[in-house]
């Protein structure tokens, strides 16, 4: 299966012709957000981007890059540590998570370029009205009380909720998967009373919900950052320069603004990342 799905990409790669960069994403609005800017990015030095947005969760973008059949695509360091690695970022901080993640992925010829500047780690998040919690902890306080929508990978990757429910004791009445562009429609119509949602969603303010505070700090960094196939960057200085120059241009208020244009303004996301280009 392995042989196959090498051979496969190498004649996808081999039909793609000179100058052109494929740019991964996975399924929901931030990760489009990304990507765009990703391809945007290469536009901007004169290469060709192929756009092969929406591809999935983690892992079939990690096949992917790994199959050589994307060239590029944004991760979290959080994520590439728990469920890629299958290692615990227990007493490392964001740097040394960083390191770490440069240092595995280095192995397989592939390069972590400078994070976006932003951190968005998991987030549990309830209606307004639930004053009787406030962190996690309160949450776990009232165990049975809770009817959860989660999407698939937090339910079942070890950094999300089985990591979780072990570290503060979670216990829920029920637990719904869902589509993650379900989720907070589903609190707001109270079909649901806790979600996971991300810091950056931009549903969070405009729908005027509450993020528990992770008082227990279970939940690691997760810093986004393009990861790019090695050869890429060097066949293409300039690309490799003008990626490198997008670190640290999004603050988490930044991200959320842009994922509330998309998810709540109904714009294009790449009509929003033209106007974040042209802004900054």
């Amino acid at each position: 299966m392995r042989w196959a799905l090498l051979v496969l990409a190498a004649l996808a790669a081999c039909g793609r012709g000179a100058d052109v960069i494929v740019v991964g994403s996975k399924n929901f609005t931030e990760q489009r957000i990304l990507g765009e800017l990703l391809a945007q990015t290469v536009e901007s030095v004169g290469l060709r981007a192929e756009r092969k947005l929406d591809l999935g969760g983690t892992f079939v973008c990690d096949a992917a890059i790994r199959a050589g059949q994307i060239d590029m695509y944004v991760e979290y360091t959080g994520t590439a540590l728990a469920a890629i690695l299958k290692e615990k970022p227990e007493g490392m901080d964001r740097a040394q998570v960083l390191a770490r993640v440069r240092e595995a992925y280095a192995k397989d010829g592939l390069v972590w370029t400078a994070p976006f500047g932003f951190d968005n780690t998991f987030a549990l998040v309830v209606r307004r009205d639930a004053e009787e919690v406030r962190t996690i902890s309160d949450l776990a306080a009232h165990p049975g009380d809770w009817r959860a929508g989660f999407g698939y990978e937090f339910k079942e990757r070890a950094d999300g909720y089985p990591g979780l429910a072990q570290a503060y004791g979670l216990e829920l009445a029920e637990i719904r998967i869902m589509d993650l562009g379900l989720l907070y429609r589903a609190l707001v119509d109270q079909k649901v009373d806790v979600v996971a949602g991300n810091a950056t969603d931009g549903q969070i303010e405009s729908l005027k919900l509450k993020v528990l505070v992770d008082d227990r700090g279970y939940f690691p960094p997760y810093e986004a950052a393009p990861v790019v196939r090695r050869v890429v960057l060097e066949r293409y200085p300039k690309l490799a320069a003008a990626l490198e120059g997008l670190g640290g241009r999004i603050s988490v208020q930044g991200m959320r603004r842009m994922n509330y244009e998309v998810d709540g303004g109904h714009r294009g996301p790449s009509e929003v990342v033209r106007e974040f280009r042209t802004a900054s």
